[in-house]
């Protein structure tokens, strides 16, 4: 399954914990959102996770599934992938 998964979390160091574990998961695409493509196991083990670093009485999670056919009409518009200004970059 597709999915956007986007998230509103109040703690930096809770903020920096779910950043890291969506790396696992999928695509940064902004700095608080992931595109994500995984079976229905891989969703589950990626919520558990989550829901393990999350305060619920402060921050947020919201899972945005995606259709074949709607994931595939994807439009952007400028940059296609998030660029990180804090990330050091190395310029060959």
């Amino acid at each position: 399954m597709n999915m956007i998964v986007a998230y509103d979390i109040t703690d930096p160091k809770r903020l920096a914990k779910v950043a890291k574990t969506m790396e696992d998961y999928g695509t940064r695409v902004q700095k608080s959102i992931f595109e994500v493509e995984a079976d229905a196991r891989i969703f589950f083990l990626m919520k558990k996770r989550l829901e393990s670093i999350i305060d619920p009485k402060t921050d947020g999670i919201k899972y945005f599934p995606l259709c074949e056919k709607c994931a595939g009409t994807l439009e952007v518009i400028g940059q296609g992938h998030f660029l990180d200004p804090d990330h050091e970059f190395l310029i060959l």
